[in-house]
C-alpha cells in the first residue's frame, strides 16, 4: 500500500510585551522570505491605526507594507493561492475565528508567522494567543527592558494619567509610549 504524503504548513508565533521587538522580528522573517524570492503577504487588524494602516511598523522605525483587514474572513479572502508565507501583526486583536483561518491556511501548506501580545495590560492571556501558542510549531517569546529598573520586562503596564490602570478598564486602548510601558514582574502594578 502506498501512502501519500502532503506538506502541511508551519505556524510560528512571536510574542511578548509591548516594546519587546515583536513587529521587528516579524518584519525580519518576512524580509528573509522575500530575499529568498518566496511569495509573502502581510496583514494587520484595521483597528491598529497608530502609524499608518498600510504598513506594519516596528518601534525601531522599520516598516513593511501590509493589508489592514477587519475580520479573519476578510484576511482569508485576501490571501493569494500563490502566497507561501503569511505574516500577521497584532494577531491578538482578531476574534477567535482567526484560529480557524490560520488552520485552513496551514492545511494549504502555507507558513504562517504571527506576532502579538501574549498578555494584556492586566497580565491575563490575550484573546486568541493562548490557543495559537498551544498550536504553534515554533514559539519565540521576546522580552523588553523594564522602563523602571532596567531588568528584563515581560509585562505591559498601561498608564492612565501617569498612574497604573485599573483591572476593569477597557481591554483595548490603542497607543504606544504615551499610554504603555514595559515592566518587569517586580515593577508591574495593577489596581483592583
Amino acid at each position: 500500500m502506498a501512502y501519500k504524503t502532503t506538506f502541511k504548513g508551519k505556524l510560528e508565533v512571536i510574542c511578548g510585551s509591548m516594546f519587546s521587538g515583536k513587529s521587528e522580528e516579524l518584519i525580519r522573517r518576512l524580509r528573509r522570505a522575500e530575499f529568498a524570492q518566496i511569495a509573502t503577504q502581510t496583514f494587520k487588524p484595521s483597528i491598529d491605526t497608530r502609524n499608518t494602516t498600510d504598513h506594519v511598523h516596528a518601534h525601531s522605525g522599520d516598516k513593511l507594507p501590509a493589508t489592514a483587514v477587519e475580520t479573519p474572513e476578510q484576511l482569508k479572502a485576501c490571501v493569494f493561492e500563490s502566497t507561501h508565507v503569511v505574516g500577521i501583526d497584532e494577531v491578538q486583536f482578531f476574534s477567535s475565528d482567526i484560529i480557524l483561518v490560520i488552520n485552513e491556511l496551514l492545511e494549504q501548506g502555507k507558513r504562517i508567522i504571527v506576532a502579538g501580545l501574549d498578555l494584556d495590560f492586566r497580565a491575563v492571556p490575550f484573546g486568541c494567543m493562548p490557543t495559537l501558542l498551544a498550536l504553534a510549531d515554533e514559539v519565540t517569546k521576546l522580552k523588553a527592558v523594564c522602563m523602571i529598573c532596567g531588568h528584563d520586562a515581560q509585562f505591559t503596564q498601561r498608564l492612565v494619567d501617569s498612574q497604573p490602570a485599573k483591572f476593569d478598564d477597557p481591554l483595548i486602548m490603542i497607543g504606544a509610549q504615551q499610554c504603555y510601558q514595559a515592566r518587569c514582574r517586580n515593577c508591574y502594578q495593577i489596581i483592583y
